[in-house]
């Protein structure tokens, strides 16, 4: 929007955002967030003193008010198929998640807005879980690790570095991966069609770094049994590939397959059990996710790093040898 805003809770509301450090995934929802509150109060939607003081824009009667329109579709900056549709769940849950985080950087408390027919955001990690599952990847690295934990820890590191959605690590390759695993690139896929345009190369963090140089070890030994794939997470072991064969068998794919996204995060929910990780690790990725979003929003490179490899011809690093790993499920 060009110009000065009309209401002086806009103006403060800006200054206010203009302090909040998030990502950019985040940045553009409280964009949204923010017209539509600038819309709702020049059709005169809200309460009147919400022009005027952005501590009663961000109170229970205005915010209540708000919500019912904005989920309601009535709020939208641009038709879509020819109307103004409700808004979708899971913009819904974007939205309410940031007026809380609005309401927590003007000093005001978490606030129950109701239901409205939307399903509740899952809690997501607070800043100590955060760092204690840093600490016990790095422990790992320290230690014998079987194929299983191994990957995790590699997918876990870069969701807490690079904070990929499931369909973004699914659909990374070997040429993903700067040399020496300083960094990865990581092309954004958003939800909803939307536009995201923060695809970027992200470092990696030193734990990062050696969980890649650990799995990408194990992966190469499993590729071999397989056809090849410059695709960065393979599976473990024989599985089937869906549909049976003309004679009605069951067709038998071998480890080191790629990994599709439903499979990856059921290698995360399995896990998260498997490897005593309940107490760190939310139930979703998502979760996850989103808490490195809030807490420590990625920042991405400036620059390609320098002297990359050619499109899909990375080869793994030399790895140190580490003892045998501990027999157990997978």
């Amino acid at each position: 929007m060009g110009g000065m805003p009309e209401f002086a809770s806009i103006t403060a509301l800006d200054a206010l955002l203009a302090d909040v450090r998030v990502g950019k995934e985040r940045r553009r929802q409280l964009a949204m967030v923010r017209g539509e509150m600038e819309r709702a109060l020049a059709r005169g939607g809200l309460p009147v003193g919400a022009r005027r003081s952005l501590r009663r824009l961000l109170e229970k009667e205005a915010l209540g008010t708000y919500l019912r329109l904005a989920e309601s579709g009535a709020l939208r900056a641009r038709q879509l198929a020819g109307g103004y549709p409700p808004t979708s769940p899971a913009t819904n849950e974007a939205r309410l998640q940031c007026l809380q985080l609005v309401r927590k950087a003007y000093g005001m408390p978490p606030l129950r807005l109701g239901n409205g027919g939307r399903t509740p955001l899952r809690p997501t990690p607070d800043y100590g879980t955060l760092a204690a599952l840093r600490r016990e990847l790095d422990q790992n690295l320290a230690t014998a690790m079987s194929p299983g934990l191994t990957r995790l820890t590699a997918l876990l590191a870069l969701v807490l570095d690079a904070a990929p959605r499931a369909g973004e690590l699914t659909a990374l390759r070997l040429h993903h991966l700067a040399p020496g695993g300083q960094a990865v690139y990581v092309e954004r896929r958003p939800q909803r069609g939307a536009v995201e345009t923060d695809s970027a190369w992200y470092p990696l963090s030193p734990v990062g770094r050696a969980a890649l140089e650990r799995w990408l070890a194990v992966r190469a030994r499993l590729v071999e049994r397989a056809h090849g794939t410059s695709r960065l997470w393979v599976s473990l072991f024989v599985n089937h590939a869906g549909l049976p064969d003309a004679d009605g068998n069951a067709v038998l794919r071998p480890p080191g397959m790629p990994l599709e996204e439903k499979g990856l995060i059921s290698s995360y929910r399995t896990g998260r059990a498997r490897y005593g990780l309940t107490s760190l690790l939310p139930p979703k990725m998502e979760q996850l996710r989103r808490a490195v979003l809030d807490q420590a929003p990625p920042v991405p490179l400036a620059a390609a790093p320098a002297t990359l490899p050619p499109s899909g011809q990375r080869a793994p690093a030399p790895h140190r040898p580490v003892p045998a790993a501990r027999q157990g499920p997978q």
